[in-house]
C-alpha cells in the first residue's frame, strides 16, 4: 500500500499534481484544498496518499494531510453512489472541517451545495458518516458561532471560528470557506481568526 509520496512538484493544475522521485514522475490526483497549499513548481512535497485499483486502472490520490486522505477513504467506503472523482469533487468545494461539522449537524442544505451532490446524496453523507465522526458537541451547528471540534489542530480550529463569523454576516457557507482558505494562504502562518476574518472581508 502506498501511503504517501515524497519527491519534486514538476507540474501542477487543480486537480492534478505530478511529483518525480526515484526517477520516475507520478501522476496524484488531488482536491483543490491540497492543490492551494502546494509549493511552486521544481519545490519538495509531500502528499498523503491512497490508491485506487480498478479492472481498468490504478490511480494515485494525495492529500495535505493524513486527515484529509482518511475522509477521502471514509467518502469512497461508505457513502453509497460516491466513487473518488466524487469525492475529490467534495473535497474541492469545503475544507475538512467545515465538511465535518455540517456532516454532525445534518446541515443537508450545505453539503448539498457541493457541485454535483444534490439533496439525496447530501442525506446519504449524514448518514452513513455521521456515526464514524462522531456525535456534535452541545449546542454545536455549522450555522452556529461554535468552535471547532476537539481534535482539529488550532489552525483548523481559527479558520473554522472565521467561517462561522462570516455566515453570521450573511455569507454562504461554501464562499465563506473558500474566502478563508484564500484569506489563510495569504497570511501563512501569522494568523489569528480575526485576521482571517478581516483579510477574507477585505480580499
Amino acid at each position: 500500500m502506498i501511503t504517501s509520496i515524497h519527491g519534486t512538484l514538476v507540474a501542477t493544475s487543480p486537480l492534478l499534481a505530478v511529483i518525480e522521485t526515484g526517477g520516475l514522475g507520478y501522476d496524484v490526483h488531488i482536491p483543490v484544498t491540497t492543490a492551494e497549499k502546494l509549493p511552486a513548481t521544481g519545490a519538495q512535497v509531500k502528499l498523503h496518499t491512497l490508491a485506487v485499483y480498478r479492472e481498468d486502472a490504478q490511480t494515485l490520490y494525495g492529500f495535505a494531510t493524513v486527515e484529509e486522505r482518511d475522509f477521502f477513504r471514509l467518502l469512497i467506503d461508505n457513502v453509497t453512489g460516491v466513487g473518488p472523482k466524487g469525492a475529490l469533487t467534495i473535497m474541492s468545494k469545503l475544507s475538512l472541517s467545515l465538511l465535518e461539522s455540517a456532516i454532525r449537524a445534518g446541515d443537508i442544505a450545505t453539503l448539498a451545495n457541493c457541485p454535483g451532490i444534490g439533496k439525496k446524496t447530501a442525506e446519504r453523507l449524514v448518514v452513513e458518516l455521521k456515526s464514524k465522526l462522531g456525535a456534535p458537541a452541545a449546542g454545536e451547528s455549522i450555522s452556529s458561532g461554535s468552535s471547532a471540534q476537539a481534535g482539529t489542530t488550532p489552525f483548523d480550529s481559527k479558520q473554522h471560528d472565521a467561517v462561522m463569523a462570516l455566515m453570521a454576516l450573511g455569507y454562504k457557507a461554501t464562499d465563506a470557506d473558500q474566502a478563508v482558505r484564500r484569506a489563510a494562504l495569504a497570511l501563512g502562518g501569522r494568523m489569528t481568526t480575526e485576521a482571517l476574518v478581516k483579510k477574507a472581508l477585505n480580499g
